[in-house]
């Protein structure tokens, strides 16, 4: 197993296909391509956790100084018990984004999380983040109630490394079928063509990606996949509901 720690901000934007080309374009040179990404996009899978009354979303919908949410991410379809995944706790703290994980085969972690099974721990660091999740787990009584997966292209600076772009497309999102295991399908939660893209940065955004998006009119905006399945799934109730 091993731990990794984060801490920065996130500023999200969704960009059309246009955009996103012109966007690619401006930044050569002034980015890296993620290792991950050398034969194009790369797979990312996740099981977000919530409680029956999904009150983790509806707490994180109204916005808190503080908030909370538990996944379990794959890069890539699991074929074996015994690829690696990730169970990840991640915060948001007055809009510093802070993300805890540690990994695991996925063996381990359909053990840990459906049946309370620890995997060993080799280190002091592993034994910090179970707990953090054991406290999350016993004060939100969360179950596995969303799939949604992307495609990503990430970069980060060539000068700046802490600077990271990530662009996620064809995000899909399912209620039911809830395994890494199963592959990715489900509802779009974003229109065929658009890019949801995440600039993550420790200081402040660079002078020269400030000017890029400016000159391209790319623009701020809130986006959260988890929060768009939700509005998802509550206009489909209401459909269901109109229709008896």
């Amino acid at each position: 197993m091993e731990l990794q720690t984060f801490n920065r901000k996130e500023t999200k934007f969704l960009l059309t296909g246009e955009q996103y080309q012109a966007l690619m374009k401006s930044l050569e040179g002034s980015l890296r391509l993620d290792p991950h990404c050398r034969d194009g996009a790369y797979r990312i899978c996740n099981i977000y956790f919530d409680t029956p009354d999904n009150e983790v979303l509806r707490r994180s919908a109204a916005k808190p100084y503080y908030k909370e949410k538990l996944r379990l991410r794959s890069y890539g379809t699991p074929s074996s018990d015994h690829d690696r995944v990730f169970l990840e706790l991640k915060r948001k703290i007055g809009g510093i984004v802070s993300k805890r994980r540690t990994a695991l085969t996925y063996g381990q972690a359909k053990d840990y999380l459906g049946n309370g099974v620890k995997p060993r721990l080799s280190s002091y660091t592993d034994l910090q983040v179970l707990s953090e999740i054991d406290w999350f787990v016993r004060n939100n009584p969360v179950t596995p109630y969303a799939y949604v997966s992307y495609d990503r292209i990430a970069m980060f600076g060539a000068e700046d490394r802490s600077l990271r772009i990530t662009l996620d497309c064809d995000l899909q999102a399912r209620r039911s079928d809830l395994s890494l295991s199963h592959g990715s399908y489900g509802h779009f939660l974003l229109p065929h063509d658009t890019w949801l893209m995440e600039v993550k940065f420790s200081g402040a955004v660079p002078l020269f990606l400030a000017r890029t998006l400016s000159e391209l009119k790319i623009y701020s905006q809130g986006f959260s996949k988890i929060g768009a399945e939700y509005k998802l799934m509550l206009a489909e109730g209401e459909r269901q509901t109109a229709a008896v």
